[in-house]
Order: C-alpha cells, then structure tokens, then sequence
C-alpha cells in the first residue's frame, strides 16, 4: 500500500511539475498573443484592453493559480487563436489520437511477441537482427512516404489526407487509420520483438526450466507456463514505455497523413503562440505517459511475485 501511495504522490508532483515548467517556459518564450491577433496595426489602447481581456496583465503567479484552478473545475481556458473552449477543441482530436493508440498497440503487441517467440524458439539470430535493423533505421516520416507512396498513390488502397470522423461513418473512420497504424507500428514492433526474444532465450537457460522438464512437462507446457510467463513480465515495462510513446501523439505521422489528432493540434498551437492551448496539449501528453507508467509499475508489482519492492 505503501508502495502505492509512493508512486500516486509522484504522479501527481511530476504532474504538477510538468504543468508549472510548460506554463512558465511560454511565457519567456519571446512574442505577443495579442499582437499577433491584432496584427501590427493595432494601437497601444487596443493591445492593453486585449492583454487584459486574456489574462496577460496579471503576475505569473496570478495566471498560474488561475489556469489550475480553472482545471479542476473542468475549464481549460479559451484558445486565442481558434477563440472557442480549448476542451471543445481537445475532445475530438484526443479520440483520434487514442483511437490511433489503441489500433497501434494492439498490432505492436501481438505481431512484437509472436515475431519475438517464433524467432527465439527457432533461433533465427541472423534474419532477427536483420529485419530488426532495417526496420529500425528507416526514419518515421520517410516510412510514411513510402507507404503513401505505394499503398495510396500506386495501389490507391486509401487516398492520402482523406480523413473520415468517426461520427460520420466508423468503418472509414478505422479504415482511415489502418497505413498510419501500420507506419507507427513497424519500428516499435522491431524492438518489441527484439526484447521478447531475447527475455526468452534467457528465461530458457535458467535453471527452473531443466527443473520443470525433469518433472515430465512436455516442452510445449514448460514454454508456456514458464518460461513465456516469466519472459512477457521482463518485457511489459518496455511495452509501457512505447505505449506512452504511442498514445502521446505520433506528431509526424498525423501531419503526414493528414490525421487532425492532438500531434497536429499542438503543432498549431505552438507555431500561434497560443498559450491556453499548447499547455492543455502538453498537461493531456504528461498526463497520459505518466499515468501508463504508473500503471506498469503497479500491474508488474502485482503480477511478478519475485520482485520485492519497499513497502
């Protein structure tokens, strides 16, 4: 329980961390939100009324407090440049980008440990090592070309940029998300696999496992009840870390795409100097990785006897 309550505590100060640092840092950051809504023309009167219609004549601190208040009562403020509740714009494109999340873990994980298992249990070193490598070196925005390249333009299997809401027709709105699914998996599936291989091979030379066969389990069960059991508890920490990875936002792939998720969101954002926006942006990125790795923390603590944690 102890054990617990530690890591809610650090939850929540890396939060509050992370809020204090993103909303101090762009603030410093050089330009005028209210200059760029008014444009150079406009006079000093109409630029003070705007600054102080926005918040922006207030103390650091005063904007701050304000901005987490407003938080835990479900007010993210107004984006400047879009002028509607930055909730109203953040609801629809973090389903998107879920949506994406989800899809693509699901493909990581199955494909990553079933490519790991059949690779370490036929031991396939030299071909392992070399899809693994060339899946890994090929950068994400030139895969998505690529695939652009040939399943959309050659193949014509989806229009490139042609994005369907889930609210409009949900089978086009999965269909629209199966390349760019496929583009965030590919690396990510690499390394899973990789490490499920290796987490096997090592699990395999232990000594429990000479232990279970000299008891008369066929190898098929002293694989599955042993050493696959023991193999996928090593490998779930990293498979939280491509999970926050995954679900923070593939900020290229939705902009090459053409996917309107929290990644091409925040790129508006940042470049319009839009303050109320980029944090909630941000505070929603910190809040999902750091709640998955809270999550893979417990679920392993829970699940792995042999680890003794402080309690």
């Amino acid at each position: 329980m102890r054990y617990f309550l530690k890591k809610l505590l650090i939850l929540f100060l890396t939060l509050f961390l992370v809020s204090a640092i993103t909303f101090c840092a762009f603030r410093i950051i050089p330009g005028d939100p209210a200059l760029l809504i008014l444009g150079t023309e406009a006079s000093d009167e109409q630029l003070q009324i705007l600054r102080s219609d926005l918040g922006l004549d207030k103390s650091l601190r005063e904007q701050y407090f304000s901005w987490i208040f407003g938080i835990f009562q479900g007010d993210f403020g107004t984006s400047i440049r879009y002028q509607k509740s930055v909730a109203s714009l953040l609801a629809p494109r973090a389903l998107v980008t879920l949506s994406l999340g989800f899809f693509s873990m699901f493909v990581i994980s199955l494909a990553g440990i079933a490519i790991g298992i059949f690779s370490a249990k036929k031991d396939e070193r030299p071909v392992m090592n070399f899809l693994t490598t060339l899946a890994l070196s090929v950068p994400n925005f030139y895969l998505s070309v690529i695939v652009i390249w040939i399943f959309g333009l050659t193949l014509h299997l989806f229009a490139p940029g042609k994005f369907v809401p889930f609210g409009e027709n949900p089978a086009l709105f999965f269909k629209s998300l199966i390349f760019p699914v496929l583009t965030i998996s590919l690396p990510e599936t690499a390394i899973l696999a990789k490490y499920v291989r290796s987490a096997v091979i090592a699990e395999k030379k232990l000594g429990y496992v000479r232990t279970a066969r000299s008891k008369g389990n066929t190898e098929n069960a002293v694989f599955l009840r042993h050493i696959l059991k023991n193999a996928i508890v090593a490998v779930f920490p990293l498979l939280g870390m491509i999970a926050g990875s995954v679900f923070s936002g593939s900020i290229v792939i939705e902009q090459i795409f053409g996917i309107p998720g929290v990644g091409r969101l925040l790129i508006s954002a940042v470049t319009s100097r839009d303050f109320p926006l980029t944090q909630a942006l941000v505070l929603y990125i910190a809040v999902v990785v750091v709640t998955i790795n809270f999550a893979v923390d417990v679920i392993v603590q829970f699940i792995d006897p042999r680890i003794k944690l402080e309690k």
